[in-house]
């Protein structure tokens, strides 16, 4: 069996936004049922302290396929014109072993991780939500504003960057005819009170504050990925309804919700469930239209395998 490599032009050609937000229902219910087998990550720091080495293993029985991801982190790189995750998700036969694909990983977790923001903002924003603000300019923030513009009529979208230039940048590079208006702001705040809103940064520290965010906003954290970083503070996680990707990853690498709990701002059982779980109708979603929901991302490996499986079978077809 010839080995498939498809690179990111190809990934994003076989998975447009729209089809990748549904392929993200699929990982999700399968995550939630145990039907895709996610080990706890394993992130590995690099002997200079430059960067970190993430290996992601798993395998599905739906859709049938197992394999896993591994990248690389180098947040100094975006300075030097370079991408800060670099890598590949390798897909094996499940019959006999043999490998079958390697695909770009640094494009399927752009894909993915907004497609699963996109699906979060289908099922908990308000549907009336017209207004989106970004909090980061980086190739989240690209995937994002497309992932939110697929589920909702957004006529408004609000920038921010610690950078102005590289917000200037990004509103004009996206800025098309027909399409929503999109501003540079100059202040986190001023881009948080939105209908929807998506924190893509690296920050470590909070950048969407309770004060800011307007009653009725649904809000997606991607951005932090450790315990002991997080962009919004201890007060809006504890005014607003938290979803997340999985339990068992938010209980160890969510500080947006690991450094409230752990100063008595919310109880152990603060977080509603699983996002897989509110599609299959366990949980309840947002329950009115004034209340703040959250959904807190980490990133799963039931997202790559089922986003890279459905290229790999794409490819096939064609």
């Amino acid at each position: 069996m010839n080995l498939v490599m498809l690179d990111a032009a190809r990934v994003r050609e076989l998975l447009p936004m729209s089809e990748c937000i549904d392929a993200m229902s699929v990982a999700m219910t399968a995550a939630s049922t145990g039907r895709i087998t996610v080990p706890p990550r394993t992130v590995v720091p690099l002997a200079d302290q430059a960067g970190l080495f993430f290996v992601m293993p798993g395998s599905s029985s739906e859709p049938l396929v197992y394999g896993a991801k591994l990248i690389s982190l180098h947040p100094s790189n975006p300075a030097e014109g370079r991408p800060a995750i670099q890598g590949f998700v390798a897909l094996f036969d499940h019959a006999t072993g043999a490998p079958v694909a390697l695909l770009d990983g640094a494009e399927i977790t752009a894909l993915r991780t907004a497609a699963a923001s996109g699906l979060a903002t289908r099922e908990l924003a308000r549907r009336d939500a017209s207004t989106l603000g970004i909090l980061g300019c980086g190739v989240q923030a690209d995937s994002h504003l497309a992932a939110v513009c697929a589920v909702r009529p957004i006529r408004e979208v609000r920038v921010w960057a610690r950078s102005p230039a590289k917000a200037r940048g990004f509103a004009a590079q996206h800025a098309q005819p027909g399409g929503p208006a999109i501003i540079a702001v100059e202040s986190a705040d001023e881009a948080a009170r939105c209908d929807v809103v998506c924190a893509v940064t690296g920050s470590p520290s909070p950048v969407v504050r309770s004060t800011a965010v307007r009653p009725g906003a649904h809000v997606n954290l991607v951005g932090a990925h450790t315990a002991t970083t997080r962009e919004a503070d201890s007060a809006l996680i504890a005014r607003s309804r938290v979803y997340v990707d999985l339990r068992d990853s938010a209980r160890n690498e969510a500080g947006d919700l690991l450094i409230p709990l752990g100063e008595g701002a919310i109880a152990p059982d603060h977080v509603v469930g699983e996002l897989g779980e509110l599609l299959l109708g366990r949980i309840g979603g947002r329950r009115h239209d004034t209340e703040v929901t959250v959904y807190k991302s980490l990133g799963i490996v039931a997202q790559d395998l089922v986003a890279a499986h459905r290229v790999y079978q794409r490819h096939l077809a064609r």
